[in-house]
């Protein structure tokens, strides 16, 4: 598979290490600072190309991996479209769901494949969860939370784009929380409604959230909370604790950590007691799920089926965050769907 990648930022580097590890291609590249983009094409032995359209209609392009801000979507992939490239994008997939469902349509139209890099779903322990709950080993599911108690440095946003609302879509429920929110929205099901609290620059000075909290009721009846802060110094593990009649897990890090559960049986659960985090620094990320995101990509383009992390998959993640700023700018519960 041969890679254009639009953006060279920080998580473009890890997409550069993973594209080399799994024998992808990084073809051709763009930047809106040129120096930074040559710098990145030169370091990966990459074409540095003027704009975004070029990166799009290149001869030399399988698939196309948008590393920018979430509020330059839909630009990308209707030159995606018009050329026919597949495309996935970095989450969120965007910051208004009219823009997502626009995305979706267009791919869907063009025939091109859409896919949302959510990579914390092909961790060992998402992985084992997607298999073990549906084979009802923790029983019926009562509770399912995510804790995602970060701290972001105030270097962290001192561009003013950072934690903004017109450029990132909001705070530490949108751009750091956004993977649990989809684990759980995977593992446990649709949400039927929920009520959110919000703290708006608590501890940062910026325009959106550092501290977010928020009460879920899935369609299944389990509950659930949502936490989501970039103000707790020194900055902790997330988690993912879920509860069932059966038993619980719970998943520290990217790790399955505790696997308590009455008479079980069946695959060994992968337990481990170390765990990789972004918690204080964003780049303590591993590579591996990265990898398999984009191998799982690659076949999809292949074989014409969806990718796990589907445009679609990305939609309900950035519904369930954008449903939460909802209720927490009216001060009311939210009904999704």
């Amino acid at each position: 598979m041969r890679v254009g990648l639009i953006g060279t930022g920080a998580v473009a580097h890890k997409h550069a290490q993973a594209y080399q590890n799994i024998g992808y291609e990084l073809a051709v590249c763009t930047d809106a600072s040129e120096a930074v983009g040559r710098a990145f094409a030169q370091k990966y032995g990459a074409e540095f190309v003027g704009g975004y359209e070029d990166v799009c209609r290149h001869p030399r392009v399988d698939f196309v991996d948008v590393c920018t801000f979430p509020d330059f979507r839909l630009e990308p992939l209707e030159a995606c479209a018009r050329n026919h490239k597949h495309i996935q994008v970095q989450k969120p997939m965007a910051t208004s769901l009219e823009t997502a469902r626009a995305m979706i349509e267009a791919a869907q139209a063009a025939g091109i494949v859409l896919g949302v890099v959510s990579q914390h779903r092909f961790d060992d322990s998402s992985q084992f969860l997607s298999r073990a709950i549906p084979a009802g080993r923790l029983g019926k599911i009562l509770q399912a939370d995510a804790y995602v108690k970060w701290y972001r440095a105030p270097e962290y946003y001192a561009r003013p784009i950072k934690g903004s609302w017109a450029v990132e879509g909001g705070g530490a429920l949108i751009n750091q929380a956004i993977h649990q929110v989809d684990l759980l929205r995977w593992l446990i099901g649709p949400v039927q409604e929920l009520f959110g609290y919000w703290q708006l620059g608590a501890l940062h000075k910026i325009e959106s959230e550092d501290v977010a909290n928020a009460l879920l009721k899935f369609s299944s009846g389990a509950t659930g909370v949502v936490q989501a802060a970039t103000a707790f110094q020194p900055g902790y593990s997330e988690r993912l604790e879920i509860h069932g009649t059966r038993g619980t897990a719970i998943v520290t890090g990217d790790q399955l950590t505790a696997w308590d559960v009455l008479n079980d049986a069946g695959e060994p659960a992968p337990v481990v007691q170390a765990a990789m985090s972004g918690a204080s620094d964003p780049m303590a990320i591993s590579l591996a799920p990265f990898e398999r995101q984009f191998l799982d990509f690659g076949e999809a383009i292949r074989t014409g089926r969806q990718p796990l992390v589907s445009g679609q998959a990305g939609y309900q993640a950035l519904e369930i965050v954008l449903s939460v700023y909802r209720s927490c700018r009216e001060g009311r519960k939210v009904t999704l769907g």
